[in-house]
Formats: structure tokens, C-alpha cells, sequence
């Protein structure tokens, strides 16, 4: 197992309260359930129906989350990544510049600090840089100036068709568990096809399916939330 790793970064800490977290159980078949929100994920996708996880879809707006429950986030990424400059850069407009997700991920950042939890974005997320938060490495976590923690992983190894490299900021006291660090191929790929030949592309998924969680994953990051106690 490879070790948890640490950083000296001396970058600054994100603003947290010191509210306390209400602890809110659910029975179901006689064992106690932690109860968790789901915040932005897609209406009556992998997060629904599920028992003691309470969803927000894009209906519901996570940004107006109060707690008291540990979070799994995951916050529209479309502007913070090549394609979305590449986007501005080609329709212009104030919607359409690189990091306006409407503070989305500036909401989710603060929920996960705040009540214990994790938040989810694709490698190479601009949101990382813009909210100072280090850029992981390969198989590892690196501990944050702010007491968070943050990693990349590969969701193929959880059962995606594509590789659809993942990285992730987890808050709480407890330490944030051993992950499946291997990247296998997958067989799909996501986004535009590569103009150098069809030999250099894969299938190509469908919007919903590239951004859908597998469900190995999805129960990863709820029980990360589970365990998770949020910083006083």
C-alpha cells in the first residue's frame, strides 16, 4: 500500500466557519445510516433513491445547500476546462468565460470544508489553480495548508468505459482512504475525436454516459463522505 504523502506548501487557508455539524442517522435494517448530500448531480442519475443520501439536482441549486450533512460534490466542470476557453475564445460572451459556472465550485469547496466531505472535477480542472489548491500526483494524497487533502485517480479503474481522469479534495478528520491508483485503458474515450486518424480514436461515449459515476466509484466517494468529520 503506498504511503499518504504530504506537502510543505505554504499556500494560504480557505475561509472556514466553525459551526458544528449536526449528527443525523437513518435505520434501515437495523444498521445506522450517515446521511449525506449529494450536491450538483443529474436528476434521477446514480444518486437517486438511494437510502440516506439526500440529492441535489440542477432543480434543487446545491448552492443554496445549508448542511447539516457531509457532502459529495460535484460541480459543473464545462468552464473550467480547454474546452471551455476554447469556447469563449470562438462565441465569446460572459457566460461562456473560462471559470463562470455561476459559483458553483466556489460553493461546493466551502460545503466540503465546511461539513466533511468530498468534492469531484476532472483532471487538469483550471478550479484548482483559481482556488489555490495543489495540483495532485501520481498515486498519492497530498495533504493542503487548509487540512484537506487532494489526489488523482482514475475512474476506469472503478469500472468506466473511459479513463476519465479524476481529481479530488477531501475534508475531514479522518484520514482519506487508500485508493485504486492503477489507470487502466479504457475502452471509450470522451469529448472530440483526434484529428490525427482513426487509429489514434476509441468509441465515443455520450455526454450522459462520460459524465455519469460508476457505481463502485459513487459508493467510494459516499462513504469517503460518511466517514468524514467536518474541521473545527
Amino acid at each position: 500500500m503506498r504511503p499518504i504523502l504530504d506537502t510543505l506548501s505554504s499556500m494560504g487557508a480557505y475561509e472556514r466557519q466553525s459551526r458544528r455539524r449536526r449528527s443525523d442517522t437513518n435505520q434501515h435494517r437495523g444498521t445506522t445510516v450517515q446521511q449525506i448530500a449529494a450536491l450538483y448531480v443529474a436528476t434521477g442519475g446514480p444518486y437517486f433513491n438511494l437510502e440516506g443520501v439526500k440529492p441535489y439536482d440542477e432543480e434543487a441549486d446545491a448552492r443554496t445547500y445549508v448542511g447539516p450533512y457531509p457532502v459529495v460534490a460535484h460541480p459543473p466542470c464545462q468552464r473550467w476546462g480547454a474546452l471551455g476557453a476554447a469556447s469563449h475564445a470562438r462565441w465569446g460572451g460572459r457566460h461562456n468565460e473560462p471559470g463562470n459556472d455561476g459559483g458553483c465550485f466556489k460553493a461546493a469547496l466551502f460545503d466540503v470544508r465546511r461539513f466533511g466531505g468530498v468534492l469531484e472535477h476532472p483532471a487538469k480542472s483550471q478550479a484548482w489553480a483559481a482556488f489555490e489548491l495543489p495540483k495532485p500526483v501520481r498515486d498519492g494524497w497530498i495533504k493542503t495548508p487548509c487540512g484537506g487533502w487532494v489526489c488523482e485517480v482514475w475512474q476506469s479503474a472503478y469500472g468506466h468505459k473511459a479513463n476519465k481522469a479524476t481529481w479530488l479534495y477531501y475534508n475531514g478528520k479522518s484520514l482519506p482512504p487508500e485508493l485504486k491508483w492503477e489507470r487502466p485503458k479504457g475502452t471509450h474515450q470522451v469529448g472530440c475525436q483526434d484529428q490525427r486518424g482513426k487509429s489514434r480514436n476509441k468509441p465515443t461515449l455520450s455526454p450522459r454516459l462520460a459524465a455519469e459515476t460508476p457505481p463502485e466509484f459513487r459508493d467510494l466517494l459516499i462513504n469517503m463522505a460518511r466517514s468524514a468529520r467536518a474541521q473545527q
